[in-house]
């Protein structure tokens, strides 16, 4: 038998023939292997080549920290300059979650060293947790010496623990001007889902209300940062460079520290509100609302305990009432009666004898007095009612309502604060729209005097009866000077914050004239319904209010009882005609409005005291002094010198 011929190397397939790859499958195999290989070397030089400067770049920033510099928000003024608002420096310490791979096992020292509870840490840790991993997080401010020394003393074994000098708001005490001011806190959840702060990220501060809130663009400034050369350990070894803060505008306010300090006297102890603007420009000379709070305790993180304080009061600290506050606004509403009245030439032919109310679709309507023959002429020093209701139901609700609501009833004022109200104004097509029900002609009746669906608040009062004596002028309301704020920001306050603005009303002068005599009897005749409250030597006149809170059927069920008694308001203006200032009061529960009006008083007289204070002290440095005549003299006479007037 003859040996076999196939070598060792050959392979054999099932049928013992050999077996070749053929040449298709083998050259791609080589050009898969080939392909391979350009993608690695392609990418290798991407790396080596093409991304040396980036990856140049990030190892840069594993020994780089840019730390931020917060822009000092700017300062806050009255209308003369005086300082109501500053900053003071303060530190605060924030969590650098990159330096650490454990932060959990670090927490019980922090806690002990920061005086902060483990658990609220962690929940600190969970708000932040979506957020980049590099960003710092804040974790208490205004720390202590001793929280800082402690911080400093634990650098190395608690690297994640890092403190930053910030400026802190230093707000004037007891809650001076707090609800115009306003106050700032951190930026929350909600307030980021809002395009307006799209801009701002976890941890900063914002202003949350007052002039604070409106104006935080200008305020708040520009922040800064400086980059920081540390070690694998989050060690400080030295500095690159730094780009500075820009720090918030200051702002100067419309309001008068004399007249704002006036006005919280007046209604210290009291729960109310008191506003104070000047008709010609709608500058809002003070603003006051009680009760008050504390926005110092806002400026920090704030405290359990404050907050349940706040929440728990029932007369709601945190309501900035001269805005927000919708009550009835009882007989001052009796002047756009008047207007109305008028204008419509009903009123000027009246004559009503008043026996202590008056019968509509039989019902009895009490007025608190028998007040006799009553005209339009003595019926506003009067306030009586009977007259009221007659004029109301001879005019029907939709005339009252035109006539209201040019005055800016029903809608916002358009002040430059946030979360104004714009009250309520009945007519048949608000009754239809909200009740689905018609207007019953009963129902005008107690509008006429304030009372019943109508609501106001004390700046819409303070607009409406400037206006009136004024001429038919009515103003927009502002807290801060517009020459003081960019016209495309005042552009975009005017339309976060709409109202009526600038409007006028048609109103003859004899009207006006009659109008604004009838309200300077209410001060100034002893038939005034607030005649305590006049002022000798002041034209002072104005109109009260007082609403009941409940009617006659409720309160006897109620048994009577502070928080029963009506609210007592009151809207003066001095002087009488083309006003230089004018002063709404809402005191709540205040019984009458001749208290309020007394409150007002006040107000009236220290912005009086003071123009005349100031008008005196300008025309004694404007008085010259009378020539003195030359001493007789023998000597040569010298070229006359002029005789220059000196001012005491």
């Amino acid at each position: 038998m003859e040996p076999s011929h196939h070598s060792d190397d050959q392979d054999l397939g099932p049928t013992g023939k050999t077996e070749k790859v053929p040449a298709g499958k083998l050259h791609a195999a080589q050009y898969i292997v080939a392909l391979i290989l350009a993608v690695l070397i392609t990418g290798l030089w991407r790396l080596e080549v093409l991304g040396a400067d980036n990856f140049r770049a990030l190892a840069e920033a594993n020994r780089i920290r840019k730390v931020p510099i917060l822009a000092p928000r700017g300062r806050l003024f009255d209308r003369e300059g005086r300082l109501l608002v500053d900053n003071y420096p303060s530190v605060s310490c924030y969590i650098l979650r990159e330096q650490v791979k454990d932060l959990n096992a670090d927490l019980p020292l922090i806690s002990q060293g920061l005086h902060i509870p483990i658990d609220q840490i962690q929940a600190t840790l969970r708000r932040y947790q979506i957020a980049p991993k590099y960003q710092p997080i804040p974790l208490k401010q205004d720390i202590s010496p001793d929280e800082q020394a402690f911080i400093a003393a634990h650098r190395d074994e608690l690297p994640e623990l890092e403190t930053l000098d910030e400026q802190r708001r230093l707000y004037p005490r007891d809650g001076f001007a707090a609800h115009l001011i306003g106050y700032v806190g951190e930026v929350s959840e909600q307030m980021l889902d809002d395009p307006r702060y799209a801009f701002y990220s976890p941890g900063d501060v914002v202003g949350r209300s007052g002039v604070e809130q409106t104006y935080d663009a200008l305020l708040r400034g520009k922040d800064g940062s400086r980059d920081v050369i540390v070690n694998s350990h989050g060690k400080e070894l030295g500095h690159l460079g730094q780009e500075l803060a820009v720090p918030g505008q200051d702002l100067k306010l419309t309001i008068d520290l004399d007249i704002q300090m006036a006005a919280e006297k007046a209604l210290d102890g009291k729960i109310g509100a008191i506003v104070a603007m000047d008709p010609h420009t709608g500058e809002i000379l003070a603003m006051v609302s009680r009760p008050t709070f504390d926005p110092n305790q806002f400026s920090v993180r704030l405290t359990k305990n404050y907050w349940n304080e706040i929440l728990n009061n029932a007369d709601h600290p945190l309501l900035n009432k001269t805005i927000q506050a919708q009550l009835a606004p009882g007989s001052t509403f009796k002047i756009i009666m008047s207007v109305a009245g008028l204008q419509e030439n009903v009123a000027q032919t009246m004559h009503v004898v008043c026996n202590g109310g008056e019968t509509f679709y039989g019902h009895f309507y009490a007025c608190d007095r028998h007040h006799g023959m009553v005209d339009i002429y003595n019926a506003i020093p009067y306030s009586c009612d009977s007259f009221y209701y007659t004029l109301a139901n001879r005019l029907g609700i939709d005339t009252i309502a035109k006539y209201a609501t040019s005055l800016g009833f029903s809608q916002k004022t358009g002040i430059d604060l946030p979360d104004e109200a714009s009250g309520t104004m009945p007519s048949t097509l608000w009754k239809l729209k909200t009740q689905h029900a018609p207007w019953y002609a009963g129902e005008t009746i107690s509008v006429g005097i304030g009372q019943g669906a109508v609501t106001a608040t004390p700046i819409q009062l303070a607009r409406a009866l400037s206006g009136i004596a004024s001429g038919g002028v009515l103003r927009r309301p502002h807290v801060v000077f517009p020459d003081e704020v960019p016209p495309s920001l005042l552009e975009a306050v005017h339309e976060t914050y709409p109202g009526s603005g600038d409007t006028s009303i048609p109103l003859t002068p004899e009207n006006w004239q009659l109008i604004t005599d009838a309200m300077a009897n209410v001060t100034s005749s002893p038939i005034g319904t607030a005649y305590a409250a006049h002022l000798d030597g002041v034209d002072f006149a104005g109109k009260t209010g007082t609403a009941q809170v409940m009617s006659h059927d409720a309160l006897a069920r109620a048994g009577g009882g502070k928080k029963t008694d009506p609210n007592a308001w009151f809207v003066g203006m001095a002087p009488r005609r083309n006003p230089d200032i004018v002063v709404a009061v809402l005191w709540e529960h205040g019984n009458w409005g001749n208290n309020s009006a007394k409150l007002a008083a006040q107000v009236i007289d220290a912005f009086v005291n003071k123009q005349r204070k100031r008008d005196n002290n300008i025309r004694i440095a404007t008085t010259p002094e009378p020539p003195k005549a030359e001493p007789v003299s023998t000597a040569p006479a010298n070229p006359p010198h002029p005789t220059v007037p000196t001012a005491d």
